[in-house]
C-alpha cells in the first residue's frame, strides 16, 4: 500500500507539471504533450495496480454523506453537487432532465452546479458517473434549512410537550431530517456521518424538536418538501461553531484563543488521569461513609450523596475548543445549497454576553462567506429561565441572561436577513429546556414566511424596541412590529418596566400603552436617561405583546456599562450555582 501511495504521488506531481506545460505550448505542440500525459497516466495506473491489487476503489466516484437516498435539494437556486473521483477523471451528473459534466482535480476533488429547479414532491433519481456509477434514489426538491446550536436545538420531539401525540401524528414523508453525528476535529473534516430520514412515527421521536416543528409549519403552509440538516450539540459555546480563521480576526477572541492554546500545550494526560483516580477514590470513600451513616438515620435526616467526579476534558477533544465543531460538523456541509439557517444557542455564553455581541455576527458572516450566500439566519432568543437564582425583586439587578438576550437582539437589528424569535413567555423557571418547542418552531416559521417566502401579511415578531424619546419626566418608546397597536397578554397593567436617571439608580416604573407606543415614568425619577423592560432571566409578569399576541423582547435604552464587559474567555468566568447546559 505504501508503494502504491508513493507511486501515485509521484505520478500526480509529474501530471501537474505536464498540465502546466500544455497550457504554455503552441497548438501544434499540444498533441505531443497530450500523448505524453496519456502515457504517464497509464504508467501511474499500472504501477499502482502492481503495488497493490485492491486499490481500484481509489478511482471510484463518491459523494459526501449528505448525498444519499432520501435527500432534499433546495429549489430556486443553483444546486451544488460535489465529491471525489480519480485525479483528472471526468464526472457526469444527471438529474431532473439535466446533464452536467466536470473533471476532478489532481487531488481527486470535483464540484459542479445544477441549474435551479422548481419544487418537486415526486421522488426522483440522480446518477453520478465516472469510471463507476452512483445512483441516488427518492430525491425531492423543496426548502432546505440548516439547524444548529446547543441543547435546546438538540432537544428531541420525544422529550417535548405532547410527545406521544406528536409522534403518532408524524406522517410527513416530505419532511426529512439529516442529523449530523456529533464529532470534534482540530482541522476541517471532509465529511460527516449521518443519513436522511422521513418524518414518521418510527423516526420523528429522535428529530430535533425545534427543527421539526419549524419544518412542519413551513411544509403545511408552502405545500413543498422540506429538508432539515440538524447539526447541534448540548452545552456547547458559539466559538466552537466558528472557524479558527474568523475568530483570529476578532480582537475580542484573542484571550480566549490564547487560553485554550496554552491549556492544550500544557495538557498531561497521565497526570490528569492520576488526579481523577485520586478524586474518585476520595468520592467512593465519602459515599461509603455517608451511606453507612444514613442507614441509621430517619429519612428526614439522611445526607445527600456527593456528585461523582468527572475526568478532565482533553482540550484537543472537547467540544468546547474553538472551531472544533465547525471543523467536524459544519465545514463538511459546505457548500450544500440552503435557503437559510436557524440558530438556538447562547445559554453557555451568558457569562460573556458582551463578547457575544461580536461572536454571533462573526459566526453569521463567517458561515455566509464560506457558503458564498447571504442566506437567512433566524435566531431564537433565550427563553425566560430562573437561571439558578431567585426572581429579581429589586430593579437594577445585573443579569447575564438579559445581557445575552440583548446581544441576540442587537445582532438581529444590525445584520441583514436575520430575524429574532422572542420566547420570554414560554420558558420554565426551573428548567433550562422549555418543553413547548412547537411554539418556538412556529415563530421561526413566521419569520421565514414573511421574509423568505413573500407572505407579507404575516407578522413575524412581537414588538422589538426601535427608538426612545425623553420628554421631560417620561420616556416615549417606539417599536417595530407594533402596527395597529399594543396590548398586554393578560389584560392587566404593563409590568416589569424600570427607569433610571443619571445616578444609575433604577426604580420600578409606571408604563402605559398609547397606540403603538409606550410611555414610561416614575415619580422617583424627575430626569430619566434610561428604561429597561423584562431585564431579568425570569421577568415575572412581563406582559407586553402586539395585536397578534407575540411577546416583546427584553431591551434597554441606557448605555450603562454591562456586567459582562471585559470577560472574553471561559477561563475568566465566575462559576454560577447552576451552569448552563
Amino acid at each position: 500500500m505504501t508503494l502504491f501511495i508513493e507511486a501515485w504521488n509521484l505520478a500526480r506531481t509529474r501530471l501537474a507539471s505536464a498540465h502546466l506545460l500544455r497550457k504554455s505550448l503552441s497548438p501544434r505542440a499540444v498533441l505531443s504533450v497530450t500523448s505524453l500525459l496519456f502515457l504517464m497516466k497509464t504508467l501511474a495506473v499500472l504501477t499502482a495496480l502492481l503495488a497493490c491489487h485492491g486499490t481500484l476503489a481509489l478511482a471510484d466516484v463518491s459523494l459526501p454523506a449528505l448525498f444519499t437516498d432520501g435527500l432534499v435539494l433546495q429549489q430556486g437556486k443553483p444546486i451544488a453537487v460535489w465529491g471525489k473521483a480519480a485525479a483528472d477523471e471526468d464526472v457526469t451528473v444527471r438529474f431532473a432532465g439535466q446533464t452536467q459534466v466536470t473533471r476532478a482535480d489532481l487531488d481527486g476533488k470535483w464540484r459542479l452546479s445544477l441549474d435551479p429547479l422548481p419544487a418537486n414532491a415526486t421522488p426522483m433519481e440522480m446518477t453520478v458517473t465516472g469510471k463507476n456509477t452512483v445512483t441516488l434514489k427518492n430525491i425531492l426538491v423543496g426548502e432546505v434549512w440548516l439547524c444548529s446550536g446547543q441543547s435546546n436545538m438538540q432537544w428531541t420531539v420525544s422529550k417535548s410537550a405532547n410527545a406521544a401525540q406528536e409522534v403518532a401524528a408524524a406522517n410527513f414523508p416530505q419532511i426529512r431530517m439529516f442529523s449530523v453525528q456529533r464529532a470534534t476535529a482540530l482541522e476541517p473534516a471532509s465529511d460527516v456521518a449521518g443519513s436522511w430520514q422521513e418524518a414518521s412515527p418510527a423516526t420523528v421521536g429522535s428529530f430535533s424538536a425545534v427543527a421539526y416543528f419549524f419544518g412542519r409549519h413551513l411544509h403545511q403552509v408552502l405545500k413543498v418538501p422540506v429538508g432539515l440538516i440538524n447539526t447541534s450539540w448540548g452545552g456547547t459555546r458559539i466559538e466552537a461553531w466558528t472557524s479558527q480563521e474568523s475568530l483570529r480576526e476578532r480582537p475580542c477572541a484573542a484571550q480566549m484563543l490564547s487560553d485554550w492554546e496554552g491549556l492544550r500545550g500544557s495538557w498531561d494526560a497521565a497526570a490528569e488521569t492520576a488526579k481523577f483516580e485520586v478524586a474518585r477514590e476520595e468520592w467512593q470513600a465519602q459515599v461509603k461513609k455517608i451511606t453507612a451513616a444514613n442507614a441509621t438515620l430517619p429519612s428526614a435526616q439522611k445526607q445527600k450523596l456527593p456528585t461523582a467526579p468527572k475526568p478532565a476534558d482533553d482540550p484537543s477533544k472537547t467540544p468546547h475548543y474553538p472551531a472544533t465543531l465547525f471543523n467536524a460538523m459544519v465545514a463538511p456541509l459546505i457548500p450544500y445549497t440552503l435557503q437559510g439557517a436557524i440558530w438556538y444557542q447562547g445559554e453557555s455564553n451568558q457569562k460573556r454576553a458582551f463578547q457575544y455581541q461580536e461572536l454571533l455576527p462573526n459566526l453569521i458572516n463567517d458561515w455566509r462567506t464560506r457558503w458564498n450566500d447571504e442566506f437567512s439566519f433566524l435566531i431564537v432568543q433565550l427563553a425566560s429561565y430562573g437561571n439558578g437564582q431567585p426572581p429579581a425583586t429589586e430593579p437594577g439587578t445585573a443579569d447575564t441572561w438579559a445581557e445575552l438576550q440583548e446581544a441576540q437582539y442587537l445582532t438581529s437589528i444590525t445584520l441583514a436577513k436575520t430575524g429574532l424569535v422572542v420566547t420570554n413567555d414560554i420558558g420554565e423557571e426551573k428548567d433550562i429546556h422549555p418543553k413547548n418547542k412547537q411554539e418556538v418552531g412556529r415563530r421561526l416559521a413566521l419569520w421565514a414566511l414573511a421574509r423568505d417566502y413573500g407572505r407579507t401579511e404575516t407578522v413575524p415578531s412581537g414588538p422589538l424596541f426601535k427608538n426612545s424619546l425623553i420628554e421631560g419626566h417620561q420616556v416615549r418608546l417606539q417599536f417595530e412590529h407594533a402596527s395597529g397597536g399594543l396590548k398586554t397578554r393578560d389584560g392587566a397593567e404593563l409590568k416589569h418596566f424600570q427607569i433610571a436617571g443619571e445616578d444609575q439608580r433604577w426604580h420600578w416604573a409606571e408604563a402605559k400603552i398609547v397606540g403603538e407606543e409606550v410611555l414610561v415614568s416614575s415619580p422617583a425619577v424627575a430626569a430619566p436617561v434610561g428604561v429597561r423592560y423584562a431585564w431579568a432571566s425570569w421577568p415575572t409578569g412581563a406582559n407586553l405583546v402586539n395585536l397578534q399576541g407575540l411577546p416583546a423582547s427584553s431591551f434597554r435604552t441606557d448605555e450603562f456599562i454591562p456586567s459582562t464587559l471585559g470577560v472574553t474567555s471561559p477561563f475568566q468566568e465566575v462559576q454560577k450555582a447552576t451552569p448552563a447546559r
